[in-house]
């Protein structure tokens, strides 16, 4: 057999090569063949539950393609009678236990599973429907979740565990009755969801999907006595277009300006002026960390408000290493909030704040309790890009017909440096071109910095700055976030600064994008807005003379007292699962227990507590305590650094250990 043969395989008797892909699936795709699909995701690992993308394989019958490996000489067979009506039998009794209001779903005409029936032409459903409506959960800002329309692909699952490394969702129960849901049944907003909306995108159906401020958006509109200001993310303008037939990463910055001012706002600005403020509060707070000897290093950044989640979730003993800095898209609220009303002639009670933003978890973060004055949020509303479409759908606009408008000043002013923060990669890429220059009194002979781009999960780079040389690590995906949170804490971390994303390959990949899993399309996306900042004068943050004009005017000095009451924030420790406690108490237990509280939190975990609660459930059982002494664990008492935490009774010990705890218990036995 020669080398052309060994490396080939049949697919309805046309011969396909053999290269380097994974499965039998990738390579009847090179054939130009699409298979049906529900759970297969080349970013994911293998789960075969769907059993769409069944094949005939010649000697080995009907098989799962997505988990067969390709070898030389196989003969596939694709679209047989039998495999025919195997699939459209497998649709039917998804259809039979799936809602049929299609309508009226938020995903209706992105629903993969709408997508098939009528590729299959199924135009009726033999099968009866069984009763068992499940509530919807809209406990979580940022997402809606509604299990009666899950159809168990498991994609959601995955990518929160194996792309997240969250495990805020999962499989529940047997059988008949088995469901994706949060642990103990509890709302996503109750558990460690950090709201990065990666569930919803992978959802081929409508049981997850951004939670939707379409509404309220247009009504604010339509109030005579509100002033209604958007601010739009760098990453919409290379992806918006492809809602209406554009090209992957083509910027369609003033045809959107343009659609928002049609639509009633009555200003537009750009939050890639926000950007260039955060490059300079954030950069500077590195310096003064560097000059300081490096303690609070490496810095983390702070712009994606799902990183930040996670970061109080899982590694709030960390926290202190994270920059200060507000997100842009809060940066700019609290600018506008406080600027605005004087200029537009109205009042910060009747100013509505609108950002349309590519990342669901931007919903969650503008209603955190840090970002309020006077009881009023900082930004009102946040648009995902893929609502902004449907409103201007809605609304009967011609978006490619459009005459281009620009944005409004002095808000609408912004360098590359801003417009790159939709990249991984381009907030490093800002700081640097901003550091080099405060650090060395030098500009930096090169604008693009490429040692911190491309596509890898993490890429790394060393920055020379004069006689300092900056060590930067570039991540998205929080798993690799986490991997590196880790380095940190063992004290093996070999960066000065580190740049998270939550999205694969940031912003541009966010939750709120128009959906493709196609790497590809996130590079052109990626391309578009690097030719946006080669196409603008101003490169450097610095060089933004509305920035400099609002540091003279409204935030004082950078890094200032002002600036940081305006520009900063602070972030606190999070429980995983909101009043969640395990008990481990004799259940023939009779009459008044001493309560003793462990708390199992991430930090109190790592600090031992799991081994305390497991020596004091023997100490218990061995002295044949359980009558009268009743041990909890708790997921979180809020005083992370000081754990583990030992609450017995009503008196709390930080730093506690079983000899302290067991005395006390002790103690409290022989005085009752």
């Amino acid at each position: 057999m020669n080398k052309e043969i060994e490396n080939t395989l049949f697919v309805n008797g046309q011969t396909v090569e053999i290269a380097d892909e994974p499965n039998l699936l990738e390579v009847i795709r090179k054939a130009n063949i699409d298979l049906p699909t529900f759970c297969y995701h080349s970013e994911l690992s293998l789960y075969g539950a769907c059993r769409l993308c069944i094949v005939e394989l010649e000697g080995k019958g009907v098989v799962a393609s997505c988990s067969v490996q390709p070898e030389p000489g196989m003969e596939v067979r694709t679209h047989t009678a039998a495999l025919r009506e195997m699939r459209r039998t497998t649709l039917e009794l998804l259809l039979a236990n799936h809602p049929q209001a299609c309508t009226t779903c938020a995903k209706n005409t992105q629903c993969k599973l709408q997508d098939l029936a009528q590729r299959f032409g199924i135009e009726d459903v033999v099968f009866n429907r069984p009763v068992k409506e499940r509530p919807i959960d809209d406990s979580n800002p940022a997402l809606v979740r509604d299990p009666n329309k899950c159809v168990l692909c498991g994609d959601c699952v995955r990518f929160c565990a194996e792309v997240q490394n969250v495990g805020a969702i999962d499989f529940a129960n047997r059988g008949a009755q088995v469901t994706v849901t949060p642990a103990y049944n509890k709302g996503l907003g109750d558990v460690a969801c950090v709201f990065c909306g990666q569930c919803a995108a992978v959802c081929p159906t409508g049981a997850i999907t951004p939670n939707s401020a379409e509404q309220d958006v247009m009504a604010a509109i339509d109030d005579p006595e509100t002033t209604v200001v958007a601010q739009l993310a760098p990453a919409l303008r290379v992806a918006l277009g492809e809602e209406f037939g554009y090209d992957p990463g083509t910027s369609v910055t003033w045809q959107m300006v343009a659609a928002l001012k049609r639509l009633g706002f009555d200003k537009v600005y750009d939050t890639s002026f926000a950007a260039d403020l955060t490059v300079i509060e954030e950069a500077g707070e590195f310096i003064e960390r560097m000059d300081e000897g490096g303690e609070r290093l490496p810095q983390f950044t702070s712009c994606c408000p799902a990183w930040i989640k996670t970061a109080e979730h899982f590694s709030p003993d960390l926290l202190p290493h994270l920059s200060s800095c507000r997100s842009p898209q809060q940066m700019f609220g609290s600018l506008a909030r406080r600027t605005l009303p004087e200029q537009l002639n109205t009042t910060p009670e009747k100013l509505v704040v609108v950002s349309i933003m590519p990342c669901t978890a931007k919903k969650y973060e503008a209603t955190r309790e840090e970002f309020h004055q006077n009881g009023k949020p900082d930004v009102d509303h946040v648009l995902t890009t893929r609502e902004l479409a449907g409103i201007i759908r809605g609304a009967g606009l011609r978006f490619q017909d459009l005459e281009p408008e620009s944005f409004d000043l002095p808000l609408g002013f912004k360098s590359g440096a801003g417009v790159i923060f939709g990249n991984s990669g381009g907030v490093s890429e800002a700081v640097v071109r901003y550091a080099h220059e405060k650090v060395t009194g030098e500009r930096s002979p090169e604008v693009d910095v490429h040692a911190v781009r491309g596509e890898e999960g993490v890429r790394e780079a060393q920055i020379s700055m004069g006689d300092r040389t900056v060590r930067m690590a570039v991540v998205h995906g929080l798993a690799n976030a986490q991997r590196l949170t880790e380095q940190v804490r063992q004290g093996t971390c070999p960066y000065d600064f580190i740049e998270v994303m939550a999205c694969p390959g940031g912003c541009i990949g966010g939750a709120g994008q128009p959906v493709s899993f196609d790497e590809n399309i996130r590079q052109k996306r990626k391309a578009g807005l690097y030719a946006v900042d080669k196409g603008l004068q101003v490169h450097h943050p610095q060089d933004n003379p509305y920035v400099a004009a609002s540091y003279r005017d409204a935030i004082g000095e950078i890094g200032g007292e002002e600036a940081h009451d305006m520009l900063h924030t602070t972030y606190k420790t999070r429980q995983r699962i909101a009043g969640q406690e395990l008990s481990l108490a004799n259940s023939e237990a009779t009459g008044q227990q001493l309560e003793v509280d462990v708390c199992l939190g991430t930090s109190c975990f790592l600090k031992g507590s799991q081994d305390l609660l497991q020596a004091l459930a023997k100490y218990i059982n061995t002295n044949e305590l359980g009558e009268h002494v009743e041990v909890k664990a708790s997921f979180c008492h809020q005083k992370c650094g000081r754990g583990p935490v030992v609450k017995i009774g009503d008196k709390t010990f930080e730093h506690a250990d079983f000899d302290t705890v067991r005395g006390t218990i002790d103690e409290v036995m022989q005085n009752s």
